[in-house]
């Protein structure tokens, strides 16, 4: 049986196997990303009873006839970023409608796929939610919540400097290394082989970590910091982060597919990128975020929440310039669990997970795009913009044929680039 056909046989051959040990690595990781309930234990992030329709556009996209120009200056098109960048599922919608929708590797419109870190947008949107019901001060001291982490690097944080990604904690994404706090922590949370912490838990681990700086300072992509804010939601709500999600997203947006996350040993959910879904589900979500949190007359996310994550000012801007990721997203920020980076029609809203993962957000175009993805590597800079690129020439190709049609259809506000909601009435 060959390493190209993983887990195929009645039984799978002993090397096409997939399991805690391989299933991140290629060519494992394209079916697992597709079936990782089989590997790691899920817990079901439930749709609600009716699906919000997705209405179909009576024109659709032809990736190969929207030019890209890639990094390096070469000329390309969307159809070739997508064959090119290990593409297992796009859908593109422009002004609401789907105008693309193709699958790939064995996926399909109800497989749900692993998503890596947009599962962190997702959880701070709970966050906001949370705070919306007054359950939750986003100003307050992370011990008002968890007192377990007195004496640990997060003493002194609050739950802000969680959603900005500026903690002073000692925590390394450095995939590379085996002895990273970004792969040890995977034992804890049952992602590898468990090397003695099974039964210790994701959130033991947590409180275990130590002080590399001040609170407050450069933005430091940590995932760590999103497995505690999972932590203070569920102490706030006094609710397991699959069933928040499911109450306060997966459902009041109309998911078509019940969602799932991965949980550890003593049943903790994998805040920082345990999440599945289909490409269908995460296209409402990103349309969720184009609308400003609502669903019709229903406001799911606060639109205050959504517009404070998208405002720049000099300090979250200063976060970032300091930081490891101002070189491959120049002039970008990160705030409350989302990437924003300039682009030619406004400023675009990203959730990005490793090996590929996207939802775009392009308010100055109308469009929302997702791609779910298994690149052969955690990260490839050159995948990632190239597919940043994709989608912004996709979406200005879209707003050609269909202009924005009326001139108070975008509301200005804050910076230049930055467009708020829509109004909408409050009943």
């Amino acid at each position: 049986m060959s390493q190209d056909a993983p887990m195929e046989g009645f039984p799978p051959a002993r090397e096409s196997l997939v399991n805690l040990e391989n299933w991140q690595e290629p060519p494992f990781n394209r079916w697992s990303f597709q079936h990782l309930r089989e590997v790691i234990p899920t817990q079901r992030i439930a749709r609600g009873v009716v699906a919000r329709p997705l209405d179909h556009a009576d024109h659709l996209l032809e990736p190969d006839h929207v030019a890209v120009t890639r990094l390096e200056s070469v000329p390309s098109t969307l159809g070739a970023v997508l064959a090119d960048t290990w593409t297992d599922a796009v859908l593109v919608m422009h002004h609401g409608q789907v105008v693309l929708e193709r699958y790939f590797g064995g996926m399909r419109e109800d497989t749900p796929h692993l998503l890596m870190s947009i599962s962190k947008s997702i959880v701070g949107c709970v966050t906001g939610v949370l705070a919306e019901h007054g359950r939750l001060d986003i100003d307050a001291p992370i011990a008002r919540y968890v007192p377990e982490i007195a004496g640990s690097g997060y003493d002194g944080a609050t739950v802000r400097h969680l959603l900005d990604m500026r903690t002073g904690v000692a925590f390394s994404e450095a995939y590379q290394n085996p002895d990273a706090e970004v792969r040890v922590i995977e034992r804890h949370m049952g992602w590898r082989p468990d090397g003695g912490s099974e039964h210790v838990g994701m959130y033991a681990y947590l409180a275990s970590l130590g002080t590399e700086g001040p609170h407050g300072g450069p933005f430091v992509y940590r995932s760590a910091d999103t497995d505690m804010i999972g932590w203070v939601c569920e102490r706030a709500s006094g609710i397991r982060m699959a069933d928040l999600i499911s109450s306060m997203i997966w459902g009041p947006m109309g998911a078509e597919y019940d969602a799932e996350i991965t949980c550890d040993s003593v049943g903790t959910a994998v805040h920082d990128g345990g999440i599945s879904a289909t490409a269908r589900d995460v296209a409402r979500f990103g349309q969720l975020l184009l609308d400003d949190g609502w669903v019709g007359e229903q406001a799911v996310i606060p639109e205050w929440w959504l517009l404070e994550a998208r405002h720049l000012d000099a300090d979250i801007r200063g976060a970032f310039a300091a930081s490891q990721s101002e070189p491959v997203l120049p002039g970008g920020w990160y705030s409350s669990q989302f990437w924003f980076v300039p682009g030619p029609s406004g400023d675009i809203q990203l959730g990005l997970g490793i090996h590929g993962q996207m939802v775009f957000v392009d308010r100055g175009t109308r469009t929302v795009a997702v791609k779910l993805s298994s690149w052969p590597t955690e990260q490839d800079h050159a995948y990632l913009l190239d597919t940043i690129r994709a989608f912004t020439a996709a979406g200005r190709y879209l707003a050609e044929l269909r202009p924005v049609e009326t001139a108070d259809e975008l509301r200005p506000t804050g910076p230049v680039g930055i467009v708020a909601g829509r109004e909408r009435g409050r009943g």
